[in-house]
């Protein structure tokens, strides 16, 4: 196996990993290592359909259903369609943080590639933390944020049904979390911010502040040194710890139909730099994920 790094701050290559045999221990706990250090690591030229890709994440944990309210790929019970066709993720966030316990992992696989445009940018929430001003930092430890998924999802009046009705799906059950803004890894113990477009408010603060709050906080996440720009080939993979970055869908191909399938593994429920952990507010989601009971 080898691991080549893509930016200094994010991201890797791992070459030398037959995805279709089955796993040994050694070698996922050197892809943990990886993603441990890297946040994000992509396979080229990979061989696996739906099935394919639930076992390979299923090396790294239980997996999760494909959402709490999004019914999943045909013939799945585990696969998301992050299809052009209903919906374009273009708002930095993290996957479901509106549950108490998020996924701990995300898997990409490219299924149809647009001709040009389509990349996923993958931000480095651990890097953003160091970056802020130490009294910056002091003040995010200390707070906490909930997150919804029931927000603006306003589109132009040209939209098609098909994105309506995703739109419809994805609100039709309300969820509230409250998690801490700084979350501390439970295997590295980097602390990360924990925001994006599901945070809704910073408990203790009026809505004003807490836009402009969280408007900073997010700043930092998104510089581009913080970025991994991936473009997307034929035929790959793509893993990310969900517990200590953010992604976007860049929005920039046209109308050319573009697919990626995702496959995500349960996780634990945050953890705040004072050790308090998240707590649901509204609704209940145990149908979509179990809770990690020791970090993995």
């Amino acid at each position: 196996m080898s691991i080549r790094k893509l930016t200094g701050r994010i991201g890797a290559v791992v070459e030398g990993v037959d995805l279709t045999a089955p796993p040994d221990l050694s070698t996922v706990t050197t892809l943990r290592e990886a993603l441990n250090e890297h946040k994000a690591i992509v396979f080229d030229d990979v061989q696996l359909d739906n099935a394919g890709q639930e076992r390979v994440a299923g090396w790294f944990g239980e997996l999760t259903t494909a959402h709490p309210n999004v019914p999943a790929a045909d013939g799945t019970t585990n696969v998301l369609a992050v299809d052009s066709e209903t919906s374009k993720a273009n708002e930095w966030h993290t996957d479901v943080t509106f549950v108490v316990n998020p996924p701990q992992l995300t898997t990409l696989r490219s299924v149809v590639i647009p001709p040009y445009g389509g990349e996923t940018l993958i931000a480095n929430a651990a890097a953003a933390y160091r970056d802020l001003p130490e009294s910056l930092r002091a003040l995010a430890d200390t707070l906490r944020v909930v997150h919804t998924n029931q927000y603006d999802y306003a589109r132009p009046a040209a939209t098609t049904a098909q994105r309506q009705e995703y739109d419809r799906a994805f609100v039709s059950t309300p969820y509230e979390a409250e998690h801490p803004v700084v979350r501390v890894h439970p295997l590295t113990g980097e602390r990360g911010l924990f925001i994006g477009g599901f945070a809704k408010r910073i408990v203790g603060l009026s809505s004003t502040d807490s836009a402009d709050l969280l408007r900073i906080l997010q700043s930092y996440v998104t510089r581009p040194e913080n970025i991994l720009r991936w473009t997307w080939s034929p035929n790959q993979l793509l893993i990310f710890d969900n517990r200590i970055t953010q992604h976007y869908g860049v929005d920039n191909y046209d109308d050319h139909p573009r697919r990626l399938n995702r496959v995500t593994v349960a996780g634990e429920v945050p953890t705040g730099v004072d050790g308090r952990r998240s707590e649901q507010l509204v609704g209940e989601a145990s149908h979509y994920s179990s809770v990690l009971a020791v970090a993995a």
